[in-house]
């Protein structure tokens, strides 16, 4: 029996033997290392993992039944997405008459029809009712200097409507246009009469 199993494992066969449980050992140790690196990257105890993986093949498996589905920077970018939609629907609120859905950069509610925010009277941009001068070209408003509306309406009798729609802002426009052209007109005739 010992003749036989010394003509069975020969050193081809030690060696090739040997190779496999060092191939082993290091396939046991990286799976350890991948265990703690991987529960490291998803934000869970890695030391605990790392003692779990110690137990062979048992411990991988565990982990990976076991492990959260998102990695740290995953879950740390769908944070920062859903603050970034929750940032864009806050730009939305509800008209305080009707309750109407409106923006934040709304003058009137196009439903009621009521007043959310003024005007500043020199560049036009919505203003909240608070504020005494405008950010945006610093013009004085409010209160102090008459009333905004009021004052808005004797400057500017075009755009009685606060929220003017594009058309209605374009005809003093085209009113200057026309009476350019009238102006025009009879010095051309009369430019006519004088060659005659």
């Amino acid at each position: 029996m010992s003749e036989l199993m010394s003509q069975l494992i020969t050193p081809e066969l030690m060696t090739a033997f040997s190779i496999f449980i060092v191939l082993l050992v290091v396939l046991y140790i990286l799976s350890i290392v991948w265990v703690v690196r991987d529960a490291y990257m998803r934000g869970t105890h890695w030391y605990v993992w790392g003692v779990v993986a110690l137990v062979p093949l048992l411990g991988v498996i565990a982990y990976c039944l076991l492990r959260p589905p998102l990695l740290q920077i995953d879950r740390d970018e769908q944070e920062l997405e859903v603050a970034l939609k929750q940032r864009e629907l806050m730009k939305y609120g509800e008209c305080a008459t009707c309750g109407y859905p409106v923006e934040s950069d709304y003058v009137v509610c196009p439903n009621c029809h009521s007043r959310l925010k003024n005007l500043c009277p020199s560049c036009h941009h919505a203003l909240e009712p608070s504020w005494t001068v405008c950010p945006y070209c610093a013009t004085p408003v409010g209160q102090g200097h008459g009333n905004g509306n009021a004052a808005r309406r004797r400057q500017r009798p075009h755009q009685a409507a606060p929220a003017a729609s594009a058309p209605a802002a374009a005809q003093p426009r085209e009113a200057r246009a026309q009476q350019q052209v009238r102006t025009r007109a009879p010095r051309k005739q009369e430019h006519r009469e004088t060659e005659n």
